[in-house]
């Protein structure tokens, strides 16, 4: 069984949103979650999971470094 990635998304405001996207011919959004300032996730991506897109300011902490997102207002 091949090890999948993790990465870990930590809000910075309120109302930060984390939709992941399928894998496949046509790419669909299958999941959202929204997050409030200071709230952690921890996200893995899968068989169905390709991608996942990150709305709002937040850190984004991976095997590959961080990388911060900025504020959606």
């Amino acid at each position: 069984m091949a090890q999948t990635e993790y990465i870990v998304i930590r809000a910075q405001e309120d109302g930060v949103n984390v939709i992941g996207l399928t894998r496949g011919n046509d790419t669909k959004f299958h999941h959202t979650e929204k997050l409030d300032k200071g709230e952690v996730m921890i996200a893995q991506f899968t068989e169905h999971t390709s991608a996942m897109k990150i709305r709002g300011k937040a850190e984004i902490h991976s095997a590959h470094g961080m990388v911060e997102s900025e504020s959606k207002k």
